[in-house]
């Protein structure tokens, strides 16, 4: 449609001016074009001819945006040919690893080499400025030492309990009551309510209710965050983004819209949070992260700026919903895929905590202990299995700061682009065996103790000095909720022959959604 409206327009634009201007209108077009694609594929071209043993070029940043809507499968099957390739842009080559050797030597051994760098800042800056996921050097030591110090202490973790705890019994109530009158559920929209609930409470100390589907303001803020998400990665294959930024026009004129909704909440956050603390209305056994880097901005006022706290704060957003709900959601996606794994699972539940399923939502939350959740192996390894096949963060771009070469003898220039990815290597035979695309939790236990595996092979949670603080913490969280749906719902898809796609973006978020019967769970007929 786009096309046939250009036509359409440079043809009724000829009634008006005179045939040599439209005719230098026209040239000049097509020698726009000509010259796009010549600095498309003569780098690609270039890059072909070279024999200086670089990784193999498997095609252009076209080849990305033409698969762009199943990017992490295209590139699942481009790795069982080549486990490190690469795409070439006009300015530099974009490099993907899939072996554990490679993915260990950029988040460990050469760690310093491998920064976010200007390339992906200057792309992830808009939405994440200088937060925790996009920054390097001090800034990113800095705000890593602050917030390994809130994840380690004991108040956060029985805090973070109670208010999993908390949120879930809203979860379950909500679910119980589309149950109850037989209606389809949305299970991904109110995990991702559920657990913006929860990052909020505990990392900015605020009740922010979305889960009851009252506060318009919070339930722009999260579609404003998400949409952002989306433009942001599309941004990766877009050539044009910066003149279409600079234009305010298209994606780029919807991400600033986007944005504007953001900022507005975000800083209407923090100054909440700012004349709590001044008014002495935190309780200080429970400072949260936002209260941390508040009282640090006051010892450092010109480096820690609204600006710099409101980056820190989606950060925190983004690995505290988007992470835990999206694997969720896949996560029921499977049972309802695999029956038999549904009741293994609650069935463990059961024996873990010995409740009745004549308990309440409060009784059994009581029985669901730290020592009942440390039994639960086969939940954590069904839990682990899904984002071995379906990471969070399918993948994670990296940028070289001088030249290398990775332990497969392959060569780096300084200012390539290397990005591991999480979504290809789960699906490896190499790294996983024959039954590598098979959802089978048994491959995490050993004589029904849950086994890890290193964080080069399994990195969801990435590994080296930039390993995920929250991994636990998120773990935690995934366990309350896994367990306390499935202890009480039986779940079924609305549409038995669904095969589930993603978005493609940042984090894997479930494309349209899933759609859901919760079914009650009865106790046995005596």
């Amino acid at each position: 449609m786009k096309t046939l409206f250009l036509v359409s327009t440079i043809f009724l634009t000829g009634f008006y001016f005179s045939a040599p201007f439209m005719l230098t209108l026209v040239g000049l077009i097509i020698l726009s074009v000509i010259a796009l694609l010549a600095a498309l594929y003569l780098p690609y071209f270039q890059e072909l001819m070279s024999n200086d043993h670089r990784p193999p070029v498997v095609g252009s940043t076209m080849n990305m945006l033409i698969h762009f809507n199943h990017l992490f499968d295209y590139m699942t099957l481009i790795a069982r040919k080549h486990h490190t390739f690469r795409f070439v842009t006009p300015t530099h080559s974009e490099v993907y690893i899939a072996d554990p050797i490679n993915v260990e030597h950029i988040l460990k051994t050469n760690f310093p080499n491998y920064t976010k760098g200007d390339y992906h800042k200057g792309i992830m800056g808009d939405l994440f400025g200088n937060g925790i996921f996009a920054a390097d050097g001090d800034i990113w030591r800095h705000q890593r030492k602050l917030a390994s110090l809130e994840f380690s202490t004991k108040v956060l973790r029985d805090f973070s309990t109670a208010v999993f705890r908390s949120n879930t019994a809203k979860l379950v109530t909500k679910v119980s009551e589309a149950s109850v009158h037989k209606q389809i559920i949305s299970l991904q929209d109110l995990l991702m309510k559920s657990t913006l609930d929860s990052i909020f409470k505990v990392g900015f100390g605020f009740d922010l209710n979305t889960l009851s589907g009252s506060d318009e303001v919070s339930n722009r803020f999260m579609k404003a965050f998400d949409d952002s998400n989306c433009i942001i990665f599309w941004r990766y294959v877009d050539l044009l983004w910066r003149v279409k930024r600079y234009l305010n026009i298209g994606s780029e004129a919807a991400l600033k819209t986007n944005i504007r909704v953001i900022d507005n909440f975000v800083y209407e956050l923090i100054n909440h949070k700012r004349e709590q603390m001044k008014n002495g209305k935190l309780d200080g056994d429970k400072d949260d992260i936002l209260s941390r880097f508040l009282i640090e901005s006051e010892k450092n006022p010109a480096n820690l700026t609204d600006q710099y706290l409101r980056d820190i704060s989606l950060s925190f957003i983004i690995a505290g919903k988007d992470t835990s709900a999206n694997t969720l959601t896949w996560f029921f996606y499977m049972l309802c895929k695999r029956n038999m794994i549904q009741e293994k699972v609650a069935l463990e539940v059961k024996e873990a905590t010995g409740a009745e399923h004549t308990y309440s939502f409060d009784e059994f939350s009581c029985k669901l202990t730290e020592a009942a959740l440390d039994k639960m192996h086969y939940l954590y390894a069904a839990l682990t299995e899904t984002l071995r096949l379906y990471p969070a963060v399918p993948l994670d771009g990296k940028f070289s700061e001088k030249d290398d070469i990775l332990p497969d003898g392959f060569k780096i220039k300084k200012g390539d682009g290397i990005s591991y990815m999480a979504y290809p290597m789960g699906r490896m035979t190499y790294i996983w065996g024959e039954d590598a695309e098979e959802f089978r939790p048994e491959r995490w236990l050993r004589g029904g103790i849950f086994q890890p595996e290193s964080p080069f092979k399994f990195t969801a949670f990435q590994g080296g000095p930039r390993i995920c603080l929250g991994k636990e913490f998120a773990y935690r969280q995934m366990k309350i909720m896994a367990a306390f749906l499935v202890f009480f719902f039986k779940f079924q898809l609305v549409d038995e022959n669904m095969e589930a796609t993603y978005r493609t973006m940042f984090t894997l978020h479930m494309d349209k959604g899933l759609h859901l019967y919760a079914l009650p769970r009865l106790p046995p007929a005596l």
